[in-house]
């Protein structure tokens, strides 16, 4: 275990997490007087909103996800380490992370905890190996993978209903990552890959949306969830509502109805799109502070986002839970810019700032091309408006001038044409997450230490 030596005396602040939380805390804190270590375990910055646009061709993973080090290598105070947070001890306010089985500690005054959310199972976590989820790069280019590989295994298939349980593809969970996902691929059966098979026809291809709720797009209102029903079915997507999921297998998903009755649906590629799990690092800290945990794994925070009884730890983004606020990007970027300013004022001798107040920009999600939804504040947009909408905010929000270009270019060959520049699948993607689960928890990939190479080194 090694502790880096610290080449400075000033207040030292620890950010965990490169998601839009920690990266935007991070940011903001460049003109402080503080040295900032981003502690992450993976080297990107991921825009999650267009993870589904990785797995159905679209884009690329380096357009959604730059390096955090090429974000911030101009901000002199920030230095970015890699590896996966074990443990934050707040008595010795410490941060203790490890890559690759060398262990690091990483002493803080203040500390910013954006580590984020991963996908919930609602307990059946054996799902995840037949069902990807949707929260990082490896789960979209697996699902690209399943995607793509479903069509290419169907042009093989020796009976029609092998072919069929091929090209029927499930999404599970109605909310916006949800209807974008089942969105996309019957554009992709229907439209881009119209003309490219010669056995089958994969305009014939089913999606199924699924979620046991009573409503697509809940958080979007009636009627905009009403109007991406109406256009979802446009397209050929079946969409199911109040059905749960009760198993999941290699070849298919049984649902339970409302009425009790059962069904199996034959299917090889399973997308979920439904439920988050914060962070386990909120458990940690909430055993250390006493603050509650919602039924997410969210801890319990004060109004200036600090943790009960420690106001030199922020929580934000997808782990804090504080007044019904959404798991979204806004939340997470307005909550990171907020603690760093907090942590300024307190260095500067300046009054803190009052509790921490969200502004909600609204939502939106795509349905297909020039097709959208989009709620701001009393107004509610659908169509091809909403689409130009949304296209100029997701614009906005990718970091980095040349990724907003690749983005458009890219955008511009998919909706105007029929193309999609990324459709490169190997079976390493689709089979590697499974692979190293048959390894067993005894499976840990170490790097060896170097041994010693001075004289008088026994």
């Amino acid at each position: 275990m090694s502790t880096p030596t610290q080449e400075s005396r000033r207040h030292q602040v620890v950010v965990i997490g490169s998601g839009f939380g920690g990266l935007f805390s991070t940011q903001e804190l460049k003109h402080a007087d503080v040295d900032v270590t981003l502690i992450a375990r993976t080297t990107h910055h991921l825009f999650q909103p267009l993870l589904y646009q990785v797995a159905t061709g679209i884009l690329s993973e380096g357009e959604i996800a730059p390096s955090t080090r090429e974000v911030l290598k101009r901000q002199r105070n920030a230095r970015v380490l890699l590896g996966d947070v074990s443990d934050i001890d707040l008595e010795a306010r410490t941060v203790t992370h490890s890559t690759l089985g060398h262990q690091t500690v990483t002493p803080y005054d203040s500390l910013i905890v954006a580590a984020g959310a991963g996908q919930s199972y609602f307990g059946n976590d054996e799902f995840a190996r037949h069902a990807p989820g949707m929260k990082s790069i490896d789960d979209a280019l697996e699902l690209r993978g399943r995607i793509f590989g479903s069509f290419e295994l169907a042009e093989l298939a020796s009976t029609p209903a092998e072919a069929e349980r091929l090209m029927t593809f499930v999404v599970v969970g109605a909310g916006p990552t949800g209807v974008e996902m089942a969105g996309q691929i019957s554009e992709l059966a229907r439209r881009t890959l119209k003309r490219d098979f010669r056995r089958i026809d994969p305009t014939t291809a089913r999606v199924i949306l699924l979620d046991a709720a009573p409503a697509v797009l809940g958080s979007f209102g009636e009627k905009l969830g009403d109007r991406a029903v109406k256009r979802l079915t446009e397209m050929g997507v079946e969409v199911r509502l109040g059905a749960k999921v009760v198993d999941v297998d290699s070849t298919g998903i049984e649902v339970e109805h409302g009425d009790g009755r059962r069904e199996r649906i034959e299917s090889v590629c399973k997308v979920w799109a439904a439920g988050v799990s914060a962070s386990p690092l909120g458990r940690q800290l909430a055993e250390q502070s006493g603050a509650g945990l919602d039924r997410a794994g969210r801890i319990e925070v004060d109004d200036d986002l600090t943790l009960p009884g420690h106001p030199e730890v922020f929580v934000v983004g997808d782990m804090m839970a504080l007044k019904g606020l959404p798991g979204v990007a806004q939340v997470a970027i307005q909550g990171g810019r907020y603690a760093a300013e907090q942590i300024e004022r307190t260095l500067t001798g300046r009054e803190r700032k009052g509790p921490f107040e969200y502004f909600d920009k609204g939502s939106m999600a795509t349905i297909s091309r020039f097709s959208a939804v989009a709620s701001v504040g009393k107004a509610q947009f659908s169509g091809f408006f909403a689409w130009v909408l949304w296209l100029a905010v997701h614009l906005v929000y990718i970091i980095g001038f040349k990724h907003r270009i690749t983005t458009l270019l890219h955008w511009t060959v998919s909706f105007l044409g029929r193309g999609r520049a990324e459709r490169v699948v190997t079976e390493q993607q689709v089979f590697a997450r499974q692979a190293i689960s048959d390894l067993g928890p005894q499976f840990s990939p170490e790097l060896p230490p170097v041994a010693d190479g001075r004289p008088d080194a026994e």
